[in-house]
This record gives structure tokens, sequence and C-alpha cells, in this order.
């Protein structure tokens, strides 16, 4: 692996890259924090396909992809006189510094649980800091993620489950309500009491360390591995989808999972 200095001379020179393209390229000089918005998201959302999949090589390019945005979000804010790529690492440190006492001061923490409560307590506490518990949670982050954070804060100042197994007869209670609503056929009810629970099951997933996006995300991709072989078998016996049955599609969906996909 690199050496300390070797890290510094990378990053000096991606620096130097960010500034001949912000001079030099006619696409790098016309764009804003408005126009790289959406692509950031995108290389965001590339990076988490990598770190699901566990593909180190993929991992690399796409933390590449991402440490441009953050350089040439920086550049963007040195030239509007409002901040540097200096400005942000200084934040940055500063922050880690004050809530991590337990590492930087004389505080003591036994255990990671510990460790989010102080987190949370101290973002309270620190001038420009949220001002309320789920302050902090993006509005615009998606709605797994979102129901996460929230959980996760509000676990942090101690509104939780005594007992994880408590979760499900919430979960149930959940449940029996959204058939209460399919029963009577009311639209806005049923929407109701899925969000209620899919929020509960979520809870459940935090309680028992599941990532429950990570989880859904591995469904949806075992679900594309099953469909498309299915589809393929279809195609090779010369029929079409629409022309099976449902259970013969289901023979070879099984075939599909005896196959490990």
């Amino acid at each position: 692996m690199s050496t300390r200095q070797e890290q510094m001379e990378a990053f000096g020179r991606l620096l130097d890259v960010m500034d001949e393209l912000r001079e030099k390229c006619p696409w790098d000089k016309k764009q804003t924090n408005e126009s790289l918005r959406s692509n950031t998201i995108e290389e965001t959302y590339e990076l988490c396909d990598a770190l699901i999949r566990d593909d180190n090589e993929s991992i690399k390019k796409e933390l590449g992809d991402l440490l441009l945005h953050i350089v040439f979000y920086s550049k963007i804010g040195e030239e509007k006189g409002a901040f540097d790529i200096k400005d942000v690492c200084t934040a940055l440190c500063d922050k880690l510094i004050y809530r991590h006492p337990h590492v930087f001061g004389e505080e003591v923490a036994e255990n990671s649980k510990k460790v989010e409560q102080s987190w949370e307590q101290l973002k309270l506490k620190e001038k420009g800091g949220n001002k309320t518990v789920l302050e902090g949670v993006p509005a615009s982050l998606p709605s797994v993620v979102k129901a996460q954070r929230i959980q996760d804060k509000a676990r942090n100042v101690g509104f939780d489950w005594e007992d994880r197994e408590q979760v499900w007869d919430k979960v149930h209670e959940e449940l029996n309500e959204l058939k209460d609503e399919i029963n009577v056929m009311s639209a806005q009810g049923m929407e109701d009491e899925f969000g209620d629970l899919m929020f509960s099951l979520i809870n459940a997933a935090r309680l028992y360390k599941v990532d429950p996006d990570n989880a859904l995300e591995k469904t949806n991709q075992k679900f594309i591995r099953r469909f498309n072989y299915l589809e393929q078998q279809t195609i090779a016996r010369g029929r079409s989808l629409k022309e099976m049955d449902l259970e013969e599609m289901d023979a070879i969906w099984n075939e599909a999972k005896r196959k490990g996909l």
C-alpha cells in the first residue's frame, strides 16, 4: 500500500487536474452545483451497487468518481469566495474530533451504542447543529433509508423497545389494520396502513441488525436472475411467457432456485 506522503501527493495531483479542467475544458467550465447534482446522486448509487457486490475494483472506481464531485463542488465554492477544499477538510476534522470525545478527549465509551448516543447528543449541542432530534434526516433520502435514519435517531435518545421481540406485536398489529382496510377497499386507508406496516418491518430489521435496503436490493437482484432464467428457458423452448400458464412458469422458476440463481 502507499505511504501517507504518496497519498497526499495523489490528492494534490487531483486538485491540480481539477484546476486545469475548470480552466480549459468547455464542459467542466460551465458546470454548476445544480447541473452536477443529478450526476452526484447517480454516482452515489453506482458506489452502492459496487458495495453490495463487494467488487473492490468497482468500489475503487466509484469512490474516485464521487471524490471528483467533492473536489468539483469545492472548486465552485472557491470561485464564489465561499469556501475551498481546505475549509471542507478542516470543518470535517473539527466535527469528527468534537463528536469523538472518547477518542480525542477524556470521555469513555464502552460500546458502539454509547458512541451513537453521544454523537446525537453532541449534534444537538454544537453551534449550527440540529435543533431537534430528527432535523438532521435529509428530506430527499429514499423512503427506506429515511425510515432507518429516523428510527436510529429516535433510538439514540432512548425512544425504543425495551425488548426487540416486542416489535413483532407491532408488525402483526399493522398487518391486521392493513387487512381491515383491504376488506373495505379504502384506497387511502390501504396506503396509510401499508406504510405503517413497512415502517414497522424496517424497525424490526433494525432491531435484528438487518439492513432493509441491502436486503431488499439483494432480493431484487435474485428476482432478476431467476426471471431472466425463466425468460431464457421459455425462449429456448420456442415459446413466450404470455403463452405459458403460471404452473409452467413456477416449474422453471423452481428450477432456477435449485440451480442457486
